[in-house]
């Protein structure tokens, strides 16, 4: 993976799961990288982790402020931002009314504006370039619906919506958009976020028909090869394409299933212990 020889790359949420698994990538594949998430200690193991050295800062994507001075020291010392990672993200799992209003807006505050905050900040840099590439993590949520999990759908969609757009513009400027979209993936964001007596990997392992969890480190993998076919969408793994193809010819079946589905769900979380 010669193209990433020497670029300049942005990770947020860099502490753990898909984060640190593209870290691992990119510094294989040659790329300088910035590990960046809010707990600074977990960044920096893993900055230390990797083949190539990188880097390590304490970030929450939340702060526009300080997500335009990390962007902008990177193009200050290196002179350029190559690849941003807009990885950092949350969920909630559980029925939608047990919800608060500051779980809403953390979740939007993360997913959404962190990932505005990221493309804010590094995009203008792009287009003085005319060249760069912009990838937003969303998810198979971001694709497709289900219940007990809304508020994370809500904003995968968004992401998905602010990726397409985008693109439109960004290509024009020799600018490269993409968002990832893969199914349930082995991260520890499964066993947080959860709400009642809902269990987040009984939840999506049910969703997969029992399937095995998809591999951060092959996501990762994944990614840089959508990133050198300049791809829009990461649909991943094969049985993910599937299932979104099924979502878009469907979608009244699809609904339907998903229903019977939540019930399903519902019915085995009573079943086991609340964490």
């Amino acid at each position: 993976m010669t193209r990433f020889d020497g670029k300049q790359a942005i990770v947020t949420g860099a502490g753990s799961g898909i984060g640190a698994a593209l870290c691992r990538a990119l510094a294989n594949a040659g790329a300088d990288v910035l590990c960046t998430d809010i707990d600074g200690e977990a960044a920096e193991r893993t900055a230390a982790s990797l083949t190539k050295p990188g880097t390590a800062l304490a970030l929450d994507v939340t702060d526009a402020a300080a997500v335009q001075r990390a962007v902008d020291d990177v193009v200050a010392r290196t002179g350029r931002i190559d690849l941003l990672f807009n990885n950092a993200g949350i969920t909630w799992g559980g029925d939608t009314e047990l919800l608060t209003l500051d779980q809403w807006n953390a979740i939007i505050d993360v997913n959404i504006r962190g990932v505005v905050h990221g493309v804010h900040a590094t995009y203008p840099h792009m287009i003085r370039q005319k060249s760069g590439h912009i990838v937003n993590t969303s998810s198979m949520a971001g694709l497709a619906a289900a219940g007990r999990i809304t508020s994370y759908v809500m904003t995968k969609h968004a992401v998905v919506g602010l990726t397409l757009a985008l693109r439109t513009e960004a290509a024009g400027h020799g600018v490269g958009v993409m968002a990832i979209c893969p199914t349930a993936v082995d991260t520890p964001i499964l066993d947080k976020g959860w709400l009642g007596d809902f269990n987040g990997r009984e939840f999506y392992q049910m969703g997969q028909r029992n399937a095995t969890f998809y591999s951060p480190d092959r996501l990762a993998a994944d990614t840089l090869r959508a990133i050198e076919r300049n791809k829009a969408l990461l649909v991943a793994p094969r049985q993910a394409h599937a299932a979104w193809l099924f979502a878009r010819l469907a979608p009244g079946l699809l609904n339907r299933m998903a229903v019977r589905f939540v019930d399903r769900q519902r019915t085995a979380d009573r079943r086991q212990p609340t964490p």
